[in-house]
């Protein structure tokens, strides 16, 4: 049975940006001239924040987390390593990252609209380096991170400002009266025997690491009722196996990453039907509005996520998306799981798109009706006069 979400609950799963809290001290280099601006922001799981004081808007496990780096022109995000996935998608600004041992093995450059998934086990930083203020969201692999580790400069550069990283990953600040912590409670920092053990990555292996905007494979044709009068909407894979139902679609960046991200494209005045997914999804507006409409008909709960605002979608719960307005609007999914998600699409949806000839194949795929096998084609008619019936 499918999940009812109450207009309380569907509140607590919408993120607005007046939600949004910022912390400025969620990392050790918060001092640190260059990078003393940086703001982070943790809108699913607690991320990688090393503050006690850190403010999380959904504490839901999800399967992973899902954050925000904000900073002004200039403004650095030193040398660090991640256990766990981490992926960048550019809302806001023109940003410089940086990898390896001494962030010298190679940089790339990412805008609005680009996706930068960076490999674990290596030291990255970034820096926003063009002339607006940046927005970064941030998703992270698992509910659990592990933290990160800061490159050794980092660590004794952030001890002049009075700044300590314990081992549990959390910061005290004697500067701000707290007791400095005893040698065998800091965070060890790696040896150089240690750095050089670290994966290296070219320039060329990285930059297929990277999706950028105007470079997304578009699918007029990726969900079942797209086939149907108001529902033109376009999907594009960028990782790992989504909800794309075009059997030609892959993901150019395919390594696991405990989670999928998909572009979805609605035109003006257009809908993706109602469908559920056994998997939580995320839901980031990046321009445009975008209306959800949860539960069975006759039950409807509506949310309007605004861009740059974000909403999660429990696993089993209806949904139907809509652009709202007057333009079209592009929402990054974040579907939980490495493995393929497959659509129920409502009945009502598999009806009309029978009307229009399609179906889905046994594979999870869109197919032409007439090609599926005679007991396919049966189930569906007998689907469609209880659908009529009812």
């Amino acid at each position: 049975m499918a999940p009812r979400i109450s207009p309380e609950d569907a509140r607590t799963r919408l993120i607005r940006r007046s939600d949004m809290v910022a912390c400025k001290v969620a990392f050790i280099d918060c001092k640190m001239p260059g990078s003393e601006r940086k703001e982070n922001y943790s809108l699913v799981g607690p991320g990688v924040s090393q503050s006690r004081d850190q403010v999380v808007n959904l504490t839901e496990a999800h399967g992973f987390s899902l954050g925000v780096a904000a900073m002004p022109p200039g403004t650095v995000n030193n040398l660090h390593v991640h256990f766990t996935a981490e992926v960048f998608m550019i809302q806001r600004g023109t940003w410089t990252f940086r990898w390896g041992a001494d962030g010298k093995d190679g940089e790339i450059q990412g805008g609005p609209g680009d996706v930068v998934s960076i490999p674990t086990w290596i030291f990255r930083g970034f820096t926003n380096s063009g002339a607006e203020d940046g927005w970064i969201f941030t998703a992270l692999g698992g509910d659990d991170t592990g933290g990160i580790i800061w490159h050794p400069s980092i660590l004794d550069n952030a001890a002049q400002y009075g700044l300590h990283l314990t081992r549990d990953n959390m910061l005290v600040d004697t500067d701000a009266g707290a007791a400095a912590p005893p040698p065998d409670a800091l965070m060890p920092a790696l040896t150089p025997a240690q750095i050089s053990t670290l994966p290296r990555y070219t320039e060329a292996q990285m930059a297929r690491r990277v999706v950028k905007a105007d470079a997304r494979a578009w699918s007029a044709r990726a969900l079942l009722d797209s086939c149907l009068p108001g529902h033109a909407s376009e999907l594009a894979p960028v990782i790992g196996h989504g909800m794309t139902e075009d059997r030609e679609h892959a993901a150019p960046i395919s390594n696991p990453h405990g989670f999928s991200i998909e572009w979805l494209r609605i035109a003006p005045g257009n809908q993706l039907g109602r469908h559920r997914l056994a998997e939580k999804q995320i839901a980031i507006v990046f321009s445009g509005a975008l209306d959800i409409v949860l539960n069975e008909p006759g039950d409807e709960v509506s949310m309007r996520v605004e861009a740059g605002e974000c909403f999660s979608t429990p696993g089993g719960a209806w949904r139907g998306l809509a652009a709202a307005g007057h333009g079209p609007v592009e929402v990054a999914l974040i579907t939980a799981g490495d493995h393929r998600k497959r659509p129920t699409w409502a009945p009502e949806i598999v009806r009309d798109a029978m009307a229009q000839g399609y179906g889905i194949d046994h594979d999870g795929h869109v197919a032409p009706l007439a090609l599926l096998p005679p007991p396919t084609r049966a189930a569906v008619t007998a689907l469609m006069t209880q659908v009529a019936a009812e």
